[in-house]
């Protein structure tokens, strides 16, 4: 099972839509997947759901176990401010100890408005995930300006095209 995580709280975000995309090829594969939308978090989360309260939110819940029951993770992550979000964060934090990801595999898809495709926000997460243990795929894929590359369903660049489908074909194979 391949979890596939929309890393920003942003409702109708191109990361969203970009899970909807990577999620339609892998069933076109006949590959077993979930989507976890971080716009699903309870508004609260980091009241009701850390620290203290841990264990305590029912709908926060619900999305760890999503965490704790797949083997493999795509993270799909906007750049924010040359990182990601802090919503990802707050929520990986958020997570019990030890962490779930330990020992399990993670790629990732950045994308951004700007020429460089998430690259510094990439390579922040990777090493928070690897410091909890997970195990990145070598190739990130960068979508440098989403806007003129996606129209909301589909990729518009070839190129990107061709990355997207080497990118599910080793995270099949990871």
């Amino acid at each position: 099972m391949i979890t596939l995580i929309s890393g920003t709280n942003r409702k109708g975000s191109k990361s969203r839509k970009i899970v909807n995309l990577y999620a339609s090829m892998l069933k076109e594969r006949g590959v077993a997947y979930q989507i976890l939308d971080l716009a699903d978090l309870p508004p609260d989360f980091i009241e009701s759901a850390m620290y203290t309260n841990s264990g305590k939110n029912a709908q926060f819940n619900n999305l760890t176990r999503m965490i704790e029951n797949a083997d493999k993770f795509l993270f799909v992550v906007p750049e924010y401010n040359s990182s990601f979000p802090g919503v990802l964060k707050a929520f990986i934090d958020a997570l019990s100890y030890p962490c779930p990801f330990m020992n399990k595999k993670g790629a990732l898809i950045g994308l951004s408005s700007g020429m460089q495709g998430s690259g510094l926000a990439l390579s922040h997460l990777t090493d928070i995930l690897n410091y909890l243990g997970m195990h990145i795929m070598a190739m990130k894929l960068k979508l440098a300006h989403i806007e003129k590359n996606f129209d909301g369903q589909q990729i518009t660049n070839k190129l990107y095209n061709e990355l997207l489908e080497q990118h599910i074909d080793q995270l099949i194979r990871f």
